[in-house]
């Protein structure tokens, strides 16, 4: 079988395909309309995020009889068209779990005790104690939601914290040992934390939006590991502007290209983000969550075993 790889990944992903019998190609620079030229010569590719997988792409594809996502999320593939052309789908959510949830609380943590804040603060020789008092994670009730893989990874975090974790998805019985499963209704009532999981669906989109946030008997403490288009960020700027968000972690952006490549062109930052960069309360990274030095292999074998699975002994 003849594999596409699109995307650089860890070195094993293709030293694995090629000892397996594969015939492996990379291409990681050309442009996709050069790729529909010749995507019709291969039975499988492996792809991040550097462009979609849409109808048309898949239509020239008429041999392709996998994709390998290095990755969780499958909303640049158009899912609808790959199943009429019966072609199976592999993604990683394995990959980068432990990735994920080590970063959402890493978030939380540095949220509740101010660290973005006070370490300006001494780099600019001020030295503000009182003023900078943490709140302590111990006895907070963290509402989750979405709890598959990332959300069930950072339950799992949470286990040395005395916490109540509640796990709210569109799945039943989900629930496990780290997190009760409860309504949506009911996480918004008890929730002091909310951390977001879930992958970009017609569902999801703009979720988090001013109807949504008011719907919290508490203020609350947001967290966004999953995709940045769940959260509309004027509603969310609004609502930590009157409190009813006391702060955010915010690994994505809704701005973000599609290849999470990149946000903006020469830095047109949209008004709303232009008043997000500025609050103290707000901590960013470049959607990074699931991107450590280990869960590149990881995902890279994640892929590499599903493929071999499927595809190993043709």
């Amino acid at each position: 079988m003849k594999v596409l790889l699109l995307d650089t990944n860890h070195e094993l992903l293709k030293k694995g395909l090629l000892a397996a019998g594969f015939e492996v190609d990379e291409d990681y620079v050309s442009p996709k309309e050069k790729i529909e030229d010749i995507i019709s010569e291969y039975d499988g590719i492996v792809i991040r995020s550097r462009f979609p997988i849409d109808k048309k792409f898949l239509q020239k594809a008429s041999n392709l009889k996998f994709i390998g996502r290095v990755g969780a999320g499958l909303e640049n593939i158009d899912l609808t068209q790959a199943k009429k052309q019966g072609t199976q789908l592999f993604n990683a959510p394995e990959g980068n779990r432990n990735a994920v949830g080590e970063h959402t609380l890493a978030l939380l943590l540095n949220l509740l005790n101010r660290i973005n804040i006070v370490d300006k603060e001494v780099r600019q020789g001020i030295w503000k104690r009182e003023e900078n008092r943490g709140v302590e994670l111990d006895g907070k009730t963290v509402g989750i939601i979405g709890y598959g893989n990332m959300g069930k990874a950072f339950a799992k975090k949470l286990r040395g914290f005395d916490t109540e974790v509640l796990a709210y998805d569109i799945l039943p019985n989900l629930g496990n040992a780290d997190a009760r499963q409860v309504s949506l209704a009911e996480l918004q009532a008890k929730s002091d934390v909310l951390s977001l999981h879930v992958p970009h669906t017609d569902l999801t989109y703009k979720m988090v939006d001013k109807a949504f946030i008011n719907q919290f008997k508490k203020p609350f403490y947001l967290l966004n590991t999953a995709r940045g288009t769940v959260v509309d960020t004027h509603d969310l700027v609004q609502a930590l502007e009157n409190k009813k968000i006391l702060g955010a972690g915010l690994d994505v952006l809704e701005y973000e290209k599609s290849s999470f490549e990149n946000m903006f062109e020469a830095h047109n930052f949209p008004p709303d983000f232009q008043k997000l960069i500025k609050m103290d309360q707000v901590i960013f990274s470049p959607h990074i969550a699931g991107w450590t030095i280990e869960s590149k292999e990881k995902l890279a074998r994640v892929i590499l075993d599903k493929i071999l699975k499927g595809f190993g002994s043709n």
